[in-house]
């Protein structure tokens, strides 16, 4: 994969530290890293967004965000309320394009879910992934009701004949209940997709340092990392 586009099943459930985590393994097997970030929204000019997260903890990536909206809405409706353009999926896929010539991974991390709207038109992020070609990563809550949303987005991508390598759960809880140890099963067989990591509960606080030296044992060989589901089920 050379562009791999990271959406998730909602809003903070950890799409920024699961890129993070992606990031980190791919440059710890020794590949260049770029990381996109098309909208960024709710946050002021001047500070510091999702991209520059996932650069703290990764370490030497390439960082791109191609606008930013000060509002915490979905892309089309902080753009709107901003006045300023939207981003189009044709920019989103230019500028991976682009890094992809350059990068050996590039990773497309979106704002909300796969659906959220980018402008006026309704177009998302599932169409900036089709443009490119792209498969796309979904990250997940661990717990009570993940099920139905994680197969929601697996369906959504089916239905426009886009790729998905598999669910990551983007915090895994230190005493995961047992709804969160049932769907260590249940969601590959809900979703129709594998699961490929587990970042814990936590991870953003890690120092640096040792958030790179983990990461890889986060995420599943697919990733670049070391991690089986089965140290879940256990």
């Amino acid at each position: 994969m050379s562009v791999l586009v990271v959406t998730g099943t909602g809003t903070e459930i950890g799409k920024t530290v699961s890129t993070a985590a992606a990031a980190a393994a791919a440059l710890a097997h020794g590949r260049s890293v770029a990381v996109l970030k098309p909208a960024q929204t709710g946050v002021a000019e001047g500070e510091p967004g999702d991209a520059a997260e996932v650069g703290r903890l990764a370490g030497p990536v390439t960082l791109l965000e191609l606008a930013r909206y000060p509002e915490p809405l979905a892309p089309a409706t902080a753009a709107r309320r901003a006045g300023r353009p939207p981003v189009r999926p044709h920019e989103v896929a230019e500028a991976a394009e682009k890094l992809a010539t350059e990068h050996d991974l590039v990773l497309v991390e979106g704002a909300g879910g796969l659906l959220v709207r980018f402008d006026e038109t309704g177009a998302t992020l599932a169409d900036a992934a089709r443009l490119l070609g792209a498969p796309v990563l979904v990250v997940a809550h661990a717990g009570l009701g993940t099920l139905n949303a994680t197969t929601l987005t697996t369906e959504a991508l089916r239905a426009r004949g886009l790729e998905c390598p598999g669910v990551v759960i983007g915090s895994w809880p230190a005493a995961a209940d047992l709804a969160a140890r049932c769907n260590v099963a249940d969601l590959p067989e809900s979703s129709g997709v594998p699961l490929l990591g587990a970042i814990p509960q936590g991870a953003p606080a890690l120092p640096p340092a040792e958030f790179r030296a983990q990461a890889p044992g986060w995420l599943a060989p697919r990733l670049d990392g070391t991690w089986d589901p089965a140290r879940l089920a256990a």
